[in-house]
C-alpha cells in the first residue's frame, strides 16, 4: 500500500531541520542531490513571532514558487514558459498563490524594497497559504504578525514593491541563495533550526534515512553522557547508512 504525500509530510514533523539536512548530506553526490544539504541560509522567522522559539509550530508543505524581476525588465513570454508560468492580466500575483503550499519568493539581488507586505499577507492567509519564504525583504510586520501567517525572510524594508520590482513568473525553479527550489519540492520551516528544501525526488530516501541516522546519534549521545569520549562513541555507533 503506497503512502500518500500527506502521510509523508506528517512523518516529517517527527524530525528537525537538522535531521533532514543530515539525510540530504548522505544523499548528496558531486553534481547532484541537494546543494548545501538543502539548507536555505540566513532566513529569519518574522511571523507569527519574531525570532526562533519552541512555541511556533513547524511548517512543512509543498513549495509553490514566484520569481520577481526588476521593474524595468520586460515580462517573460514564450517560448519556454506556458500560461501557467505567467500571471494573467488584470490579476494580482497574490491572487494566483496556491492554497496549502509554502510560497517561496525570489527577489532580485541588491534590491531594498519589500516584495511582501501586510495586504499580501492577509490575502494569502485567507487563501489558505501554509507559509511564505521570501528570499528578499518584507514590510508591515505588525500586519503580517497580526494575521498569523508564518513568514520567513532575509530582511525588512519600508518601501513598497513598485519602487524596484514586479512579479515575473510562477511555478518555475528559482535560486534561493544558491539552492535551487522547484515547484513541488518540500519546504521544511523549523522554528528552532531554520529552513530546508527537500527536492521532491529525494523525499522518500530522506524519510528512509532519517530514522537510522537519528538512532545512531541517540546511541552516541547516550555513550557520551555515560563518559565515553566523542571519538570512541562515534567510532562505535556511527556507521555508513
Amino acid at each position: 500500500m503506497s503512502t500518500s504525500l500527506e502521510e509523508k509530510l506528517a512523518t516529517l514533523h517527527n524530525y528537525s531541520a537538522c535531521d533532514v539536512s543530515d539525510a540530504l548530506l548522505k544523499l548528496q553526490k558531486p553534481g547532484s542531490g541537494a546543494p548545501r544539504a538543502g539548507h536555505l541560509a540566513d532566513f529569519t522567522p518574522f511571523s507569527p513571532t519574531l525570532g526562533r522559539n519552541t512555541t511556533t509550530p513547524k511548517i512543512i508543505a509543498r513549495a509553490s514558487t514566484i520569481k520577481f524581476i526588476p521593474k524595468e525588465d520586460p515580462l517573460p513570454s514564450a517560448p519556454g514558459f506556458s500560461e501557467s508560468n505567467t500571471f494573467p492580466q488584470g490579476k494580482h500575483w497574490v491572487d494566483c498563490t496556491e492554497p496549502g503550499t509554502v510560497v517561496v519568493i525570489e527577489q532580485p539581488k541588491d534590491q531594498h524594497c519589500a516584495v511582501v507586505g501586510g495586504i499580501m499577507a492577509v490575502r494569502m492567509k485567507y487563501l489558505g497559504i501554509s507559509g511564505v519564504v521570501v528570499n528578499g525583504r518584507i514590510r508591515d510586520l505588525a500586519e503580517i504578525q497580526g494575521c498569523n501567517l508564518p513568514v520567513w525572510a532575509k530582511g525588512t524594508s519600508t518601501v513598497g514593491t513598485g519602487a524596484e520590482a514586479k512579479p515575473g513568473l510562477r511555478g518555475v525553479s528559482i535560486d534561493v541563495g544558491g539552492v535551487v527550489v522547484s515547484q513541488g519540492d518540500i519546504i521544511f520551516c523549523d522554528p528552532l533550526e531554520g529552513v530546508v528544501a527537500i527536492p521532491r525526488n529525494l523525499l522518500d530516501e530522506v524519510l528512509q534515512l532519517m530514522p537510522k541516522i537519528v538512532a545512531m546519534d541517540d546511541k552516541v549521545k547516550e555513550a557520551v553522557e555515560k563518559g565515553s569520549s566523542a571519538f570512541d562513541a562515534f567510532k562505535q555507533f556511527r556507521s555508513k547508512v
